[in-house]
């Protein structure tokens, strides 16, 4: 049978969040691609359930952020519940970060949606093809580029794809992962679970308490669409096969709830938890749950996922373009292996709490010492700290120039040791983020009086804005509705309180913007700076920070019940 054969500058593998994201970023740094996914269509599971702020930011920058939202919950069901049954009353619950209000610190905020949902607006935010029921079979790299074959899957003849390089975003069990030999590092699978979609009168419980996940001694609840629908999931039962998953799921809502639950599908999973040993093998990166397989509890997988191809679609466009050199891929895994292991040490530790409090409470259950005013919480105030984790992120690497000046030992956690064994807090945070300072979770909260969700003194992780090279671009409002992240895009931007005084170098090819940073320049105050380098850098750089420290002294800042920290937003 004759092999067809295509070609493409990037071929991406996998047609998930992270593989679709990548495929609209791409398209807007002017890169072909060409996307293939093994499976038909897309998955009608609804897997992940958070896009948290930072992907937000992303998507913002994309021009999804209103569609995406518009097909979300609203903001209150941004919270967490824990309850013996559905039935039953709150033991606790906590808002989440970023999604149940606004935050200062963006100029977005998160939002609680089901991955079946996210996925079609993905599908639609480029032209770029895709390829469904086409399965990566082979994969061999050549001095210019990497030509790998595929299957049809029954559907069509096999094909080979030549390309420049490839974006592997096939999941936990990659392909690409496994032909290239790299291997993983972590627990691996911590066990089986289930999801099982079902329909149900729950909207008078919905209306009154809503929440995002509703964790309850008998697995966890989740609705699916503002319009209906839910989802358990748990431990799989030993005989899966001949499980009752309605009446599981019914005695879950609990005995006085009278409701049935109508089963619609069932998937069994494996959680795993790994992180991938190198990101990058010649021509082929790894990305999402290829490069690192995250527990669900906390909502950090598809996130950490989406900005590893954030970090890595502008470094493909230099190279593809030829305004960088092809070393700048080595920074992808520099910068991006240490925030994989902090992202799976907190997700194990929320893993594993969560089962070890849904366990012992069935226990007290079934002994018939339940009692009510002794219930430990199956969450610690680490998993609300995801600002810290998600914006607090220092890169250092070739492609970042350190400011001597600013240098400081602030930098992530590498996580050279165990990535998966969760620390106790050690004045940097279990997510090797640095401790700056404290917030109070639930400050100004409605529902702050229920649980035990307060942050501790001393265990928190403050989101201190600053322009230091390696971190996000701290959000500041330019003008009404355009924000300081709004003036990154497909481009490397110079933010400067003099404009005119700036000069594109001739013959430059990289793509470069001159942006106003409100303020001008004191003739009063010469500025100065270190021998050898630009004085007015100096000067935007410490009016920038100058702001960001008054727009955080402001009152609407200090009100605000979240804690986070900086992070890279190139």
């Amino acid at each position: 049978m004759a092999v067809t054969e295509t070609s493409a500058p990037v071929l991406i593998v996998g047609g998930g969040p992270v593989g679709l994201t990548a495929r609209a970023l791409l398209a807007r740094w002017g890169v072909p691609a060409l996307l293939v996914e093994r499976h038909a269509e897309l998955s009608p599971f609804p897997r992940s359930r958070l896009v948290n702020v930072r992907s937000m930011e992303i998507y913002r920058r994309l021009g999804l952020a209103d569609r995406i939202t518009a097909r979300a919950f609203a903001p209150e069901y941004g919270r967490v519940r824990f309850r013996d049954t559905l039935h039953g009353r709150d033991f606790a619950t906590a808002a989440m970060a970023g999604v149940r209000a606004p935050v200062p610190e963006s100029p977005v905020t998160g939002v609680v949606t089901s991955q079946d949902r996210l996925e079609p607006t993905l599908l639609g935010a480029a032209d770029a093809p895709v390829r469904f029921g086409a399965e990566l079979v082979g994969l061999t790299e050549e001095p210019d580029g990497v030509v790998a074959l595929l299957d049809g899957r029954g559907q069509g003849a096999a094909s080979r794809v030549r390309a420049r390089y490839v974006l592997a975003a096939d999941g936990a069990n990659s392909t690409v992962r496994q032909l290239l030999g790299i291997g993983t590092t972590g627990p691996g699978a911590l066990g089986g679970f289930t999801t099982v979609v079902f329909d149900a009168d729950l909207g008078r419980w919905c209306a009154r308490q809503p929440a995002g996940v509703y964790f309850t001694a008998h697995g966890s609840f989740a609705p699916l669409y503002p319009e209906g629908g839910w989802a358990w999931f748990g431990p799989t039962p030993e005989d899966a096969a001949h499980a009752d998953w309605s009446g599981i799921v019914t005695r879950a809502l609990g005995p006085d709830a009278g409701v049935r639950a109508e089963v619609v599908r069932v998937q069994h999973w494996v959680m795993n938890a790994f992180v991938a040993d190198r990101f990058r093998h010649g021509r082929a990166l790894l990305a999402g749950d290829a490069a690192h397989a995250v527990p669900i509890i906390g909502g950090l997988g598809m996130n950490a996922g989406l900005a590893d191809v954030h970090n890595l679609c502008w470094k493909l466009a230099g190279v593809l373009h030829g305004w960088a050199g092809p070393g700048l891929l080595e920074t992808y895994g520099t910068e991006r292996l240490p925030v994989a292991r902090a992202t799976l040490r907190q997700a194990v530790a929320n893993a594993r709490l969560l089962g070890r409090v849904q366990s012992r409470r069935r226990e007290q259950l079934g002994s018939g010492a339940a009692d009510s005013d002794a219930v430990e919480t199956p969450w610690s105030e680490r998993y609300f700290a995801q600002l810290g984790l998600v914006l607090g992120v220092t890169y250092r690497s070739t492609a970042v120039l350190p400011d001597p000046d600013t240098a400081t030992a602030t930098e992530t956690d590498t996580g050279t040791d165990d990535p998966t064994n969760p620390r106790p807090g050690t004045g940097r945070g279990d997510t090797g983020a640095p401790a700056a300072g404290t917030r109070t979770y639930g400050a100004g909260d409605p529902e702050a009086g229920t649980g035990t969700h307060g942050a501790a003194a001393g265990t928190g992780t403050d989101y201190v804005p600053t322009a230091e090279p390696g971190r996000r671009m701290p959000h500041l409002w330019l003008a009404p509705g355009r924000s300081t992240l709004d003036t990154c895009g497909e481009w490397f931007t110079l933010l400067t309180p003099d404009p005119a005084g700036w000069t594109r170098h001739p013959g430059a090819p990289w793509p470069l913007r001159v942006e106003r940073l409100p303020g001008t320049p004191s003739p009063r105050s010469p500025v100065r700076g270190p021998p050898g380098r630009d004085p007015r850098a100096a000067h935007s750089r410490a009016r920038f920070n100058a702001m960001c420290s008054s727009s955080r002294s402001s009152p609407s800042s200090r009100s605000r019940p979240v804690s986070c920290s900086t992070r890279d937003s190139r």
